[in-house]
């Protein structure tokens, strides 16, 4: 009735390779390379990433020991009273 799907048109010229799942490792060098790269990756990277975040923390930190602080009412505004 026609060309199935995948196979509508006639592709010249084009090469594929494939490797056959049982051929190849999952994680080659995971352990040996894997590891130690993404280490000095961060490494590299953490004086860049790092500034950003502890600024952001103080600020938070300072916000909301501010805002606790001005939930309280002033107690010298209150001694007189009875």
């Amino acid at each position: 009735m026609g060309r199935e799907f995948g196979h509508l048109t006639r592709m010249r010229h084009v090469i594929t390779y494939s490797l056959s799942p049982f051929e190849q490792r999952a994680f080659p060098h995971y352990f040996s390379k894997g590891i130690p790269n993404a280490l000095r990756r961060i490494r590299a990277s953490a004086l860049r990433v790092a500034p950003p975040f502890v600024v952001f923390y103080l600020v938070y930190t300072w916000g909301n020991e501010e805002f606790e602080r001005s939930k309280r009412k002033n107690p010298a505004l209150y001694e007189n009273d009875k």
